[in-house]
């Protein structure tokens, strides 16, 4: 009797991947959802086909390394939902502290330029 070789190929599971590509999906979706003037835009911003667009959208596949470089420039969705998957969150919020620290300087210049002058 032979004896069986080979790679031993556990029952399918959700896994990472999959939870990388739906996250992705779902912060995309979120952004600027999935008709097809948001796929034209996803394209435009990654320089991807559509068809692998529509892969990212579905959640079926996500994007590699440039391409999800160019979803984070151009997409906060995007950006948040890495960092969240990175265990980033603290990096998050000190990315929200900044946005919030230069809303504030600008309304507060905005408020100097209105102010009555003495």
């Amino acid at each position: 009797m032979v004896p069986i070789k080979g790679t031993i190929v556990p029952a399918r599971a959700t896994s990472t991947r999959e939870n990388y590509a739906i996250g992705i999906a779902q912060a995309l979706k979120e952004d600027i959802g999935t008709k097809p003037p948001a796929i034209k835009t996803i394209m435009r911003w990654t320089g991807a086909s559509d068809r692998a667009v529509k892969y990212w959208l579905t959640g079926e596949r996500g994007p590699g390394g440039w391409h999800l470089i160019q979803l984070a420039r151009n997409s906060d969705a995007v950006l948040h939902a890495f960092l969240h998957m990175a265990g980033r969150d603290l990096f998050e919020v000190s990315i929200e502290l900044n946005a919030a620290q230069a809303s504030l300087t600008r309304a507060a210049a905005i408020i100097s330029a209105l102010a009555p002058r003495r």
